[in-house]
């Protein structure tokens, strides 16, 4: 399998995390979708990563969908619960922290944009939406030592990427002083070689 994907994305750095915790050999293949010379296109219509290109040649997409197939592509170390109440329940965490990292991503790329030409409303908006996010996840996490039951699922992937992308494009952001269990997550998940090797660079 190749993985089309850049460093700096979270979503890509989701699905290098649930590889390596699956143990699943692939050959990573860097393709920035904003460059002018991006083969993207060609395997997602919609030019987005992470894609994932399996051995047939055909490409999965979005980072949601190639989790959920990496997990039945190999009975190690399962991610998604069978259970229909927990799986739906891991889920919705991967929901939350996705949307969470959605909103932080536009603000970003606002940012970017000549100063003149942003809007400062709208990025306050998305900065709602994270603030709101993370007091969700810190509720849902409470004391325990993991999103759902007694390992990593998916729940802890989604929270640990979207945290560790806060951490790398956000760090204004003083999530862990407000958050302690997020922060004792974040730290949890990253003495994992999964996310230790999977940490973004610009």
């Amino acid at each position: 399998m190749k993985l089309i994907a850049s460093l700096t994305s979270p979503f890509v750095r989701k699905v290098r995390v649930a590889l390596a915790e699956k143990r699943i050999d692939y050959e990573l293949e860097i393709d920035i979708p904003w460059n002018e010379d991006t083969k993207v296109h060609l395997y997602n219509p919609l030019g987005m990563i992470p894609v994932l290109l399996r051995d047939d040649g055909e490409a999965v997409y979005d980072s949601r969908v190639i989790v959920e197939y990496l997990d039945t592509a190999s009975p190690v170390s399962r991610l998604i619960p069978e259970d229909s109440r927990q799986r739906v329940y891991v889920r919705r965490w991967e929901a939350l922290a996705d949307g969470i990292t959605d909103a932080a991503v536009a603000i970003f790329l606002e940012r970017k944009r000549p100063a003149e030409r942003q809007d400062p409303a709208w990025i306050v908006r998305q900065e709602q939406k994270v603030f709101r996010g993370l007091e969700a996840m810190s509720e849902d996490l409470g004391e325990k030592n993991w999103c759902s039951g007694e390992g990593i699922t998916l729940a802890d992937i989604s929270a640990g990427c979207t945290l560790g992308y806060l951490a790398f494009r956000f760090p204004e952001i003083d999530w862990k002083n407000a958050h302690p269990n997020l922060a004792a997550l974040f730290d949890r998940l990253h003495e994992r070689a999964s996310f230790k090797d999977t940490i973004p660079v610009a």
